[in-house]
This record gives structure tokens, sequence and C-alpha cells, in this order.
């Protein structure tokens, strides 16, 4: 607990899907991409990482020239890079900063996040791609935030840190398998025999449902013939009044 910090130091997929960092088993199949992902950063972008900032959830309208007139005020830029999409040409959502200056670059990250541009709320980060080890992006299954209603939250970075966890003694239950420590070794093996799982499971359900249709079945016949008992003894009855 020392050494325990809310933004990640290192890039785990498993840490970054825990909202404290203890998870051993990962709760989403993003997760599963991105600890079996093997990211090597783009080395055709040039520039200083750490004087990079990361700005995203920009309007798509948008332009380069605005995002100058924007965080020129923090200091002096050396680069703006809008991505783009390579075929139509559009604005992707997000862009990189370079400033000249560290304090530029400080001054930027603490006063511009959540700055409003064009009628949107931008968010400001630190370059994580060629500064943070391990780094595996959003598309692969990793990166920090997500919309909670996909269910695949990542925690660790600015805009949701880690929570501290809560000491609790390292109990093991066998039943569940829990209590191991070591660094669980995931390969395509592990995946397989998780989608393998799966698909018993779907099977079983499917051998199930024969079994459910005979027991609604027979509960009908029986409900008919309780029907027929009763119209009979009111016969038998309407017969003695007579």
């Amino acid at each position: 607990m020392s050494d325990w910090a809310p933004i990640a130091k290192e890039y785990d997929p498993l840490k970054a899907g825990s909202i404290d960092g203890t998870d051993e088993e990962p709760h989403d199949r993003a997760i599963w991409r991105a600890m079996l992902a093997r990211y090597v950063p783009n080395k055709g972008v040039t520039g200083e990482p750490h004087l990079t900032l990361f700005v995203a959830r920009l309007n798509l309208q948008t332009t380069e020239e605005k995002l100058k007139e924007v965080f020129s005020r923090y200091g002096d830029i050396r680069k703006i890079r809008l991505v783009r999409d390579l075929v139509t040409g559009f604005s992707k959502g997000y862009a990189f900063v370079e400033y000249k200056e560290e304090r530029a670059l400080l001054k930027a990250h603490r006063d511009a996040n959540r700055l409003v541009i064009d009628q949107h709320e931008i968010f400001v980060d630190f370059e994580l791609e060629r500064t943070l080890k391990g780094w595996i992006p959003r598309r692969l299954g990793g990166g920090f935030g997500g919309k909670k209603e996909s269910g695949q939250l990542r925690f660790g970075g600015r805009d949701r840190p880690f929570r501290k966890p809560i000491n609790l003694p390292n109990v093991k239950n066998d039943f569940y398998g829990e209590g191991s420590s070591e660094k669980r070794n995931w390969s395509h093996e592990g995946t397989r025999d998780w989608r393998t799982r799966d698909r018993d499971q779907e099977r079983s359900r499917d051998k199930r449902w024969p079994d459910r249709e005979r027991s609604w079945a027979w509960g009908d016949s029986e409900r008919e013939r309780d029907s027929k008992e009763e119209r009979s003894r009111a016969r038998e009855r309407k017969d003695r009044d007579r």
C-alpha cells in the first residue's frame, strides 16, 4: 500500500479493468484482447512525447486554427496534430499539442481540461502512447475511461483514477479458486478454454429446453384432466337434485 497511486505508473490491462487494481480475472472480453495484444507505438510520430498533450472529445468541426488559438494562451506551441481519417479527411475528435516548454505544458494540463471549445467539453491529459510503459490503445481493448453503459470501464487515468483498495486478509477459497497471488500467464489457449466453457453452457441450456417443454405439456394435460373430473362431478350433482 505504500507505493499505491491513483494514476497508473505502468499500463496493465487487467489492473486497468479493475476499480482498485486488485482484480485477478478479466471482467470483459476486451481485456482479454488487450492482454493478448502486442502493440508497438507508431514510429512515424515525431516530437518530444514529454512535452505533448493529448486533447480528446473535440467537436468534429474544430480545426487546427481553433486549437492553436485556445492552447497558445498557455505558452508557445511547437506543433499541433489533429488526427483525421485517412479516407475521408474528417476529424476523429482528438489531437496532440506539443509545447516548447514544460512550464506551458503543465499549465495547459492543469487549466485546459474540461474547457468548452465549439460547444464541446474537452478532455486534456499527457500523451501516454510513448510515455506509459505497456500502453494498449482503446481500439485493442485497452486505454482508460470508457462508458458505464458498455460495461467496459478502465481505471488508472486522470479521468477515472484508481480507488484505494481496502486492506482485507488474503483468505484462500478453494471453491472459487481464489487466493492465488502469482501472476497468471495468459495465452491463446486460455481464451479458447473460456470460449469453450461458454459454448458448453449454451449446449446444456439447449438440452434442458425440450425437458421444459415436456413438463409444460404434461402440466397442460393434468389441468385438462382435472377440469374433466370437475365437469363430471357437476353432472352427478345435477342428476341427484332431479
